[in-house]
């Protein structure tokens, strides 16, 4: 990347922080997934360790969950925030570029993996809550958990299956 190239940028981008809104808003996705992290660490206590909340980048922001069973095989799962989108997503992460590629081909046939073409980040990642209510923490928190509570053991059910 050219410096010429960034600083004709540099308008636009300066532009957008101005209001303060963007800030804000992040501010407050940020918050959200931080606070769906505190419940998951009490409704799942029993079957996953949850991880903290990871941002860095405006892209995602997102909290890992793993138990003894994906910790063996060197998986994750993950609720991730697509910042982008504006939605959920459930991710299955492998320790590894290695480990995703392997699980990726394992997992191929089954209809929440993109058999075409493996994701950047992931073995596998799918929409979790296509439309949140960012003002309505308690509805969209229980949405999320019921969510990724079918689709957490549909996924482990297949892993266990397809060794």
């Amino acid at each position: 990347m050219s410096n010429e190239g960034l600083n004709s940028r540099m308008p636009a981008y300066k532009k957008t922080f101005a209001s303060g809104e963007i800030q804000k808003t992040y501010q407050g996705l940020v918050g959200v997934v931080q606070n769906l992290r505190t419940d998951f660490s009490k409704i799942f206590e029993n079957e996953y360790t949850v991880a903290n909340v990871l941002h860095g980048y405006i892209d995602f922001t997102y909290f890992y969950l793993q138990n003894d069973y994906l910790k063996k095989r060197k998986l994750k799962f993950a609720i991730v925030l697509n910042h982008q989108q504006a939605h959920f997503e459930f991710w299955l992460l492998g320790q590894t570029k290695e480990v995703q590629i392997s699980y990726w081909n394992k997992l191929k046939g089954f209809r929440w993996v993109n058999s075409e073409e493996m994701p950047k980040f992931s073995i596998f990642e799918f929409v979790l809550l296509p439309a949140p209510d960012f003002d309505n923490f308690k509805n969209l928190s229980k949405s999320i958990h019921g969510a990724f509570g079918l689709a957490s053991k549909e996924i482990l059910n297949t892993l266990k299956a397809y060794k």
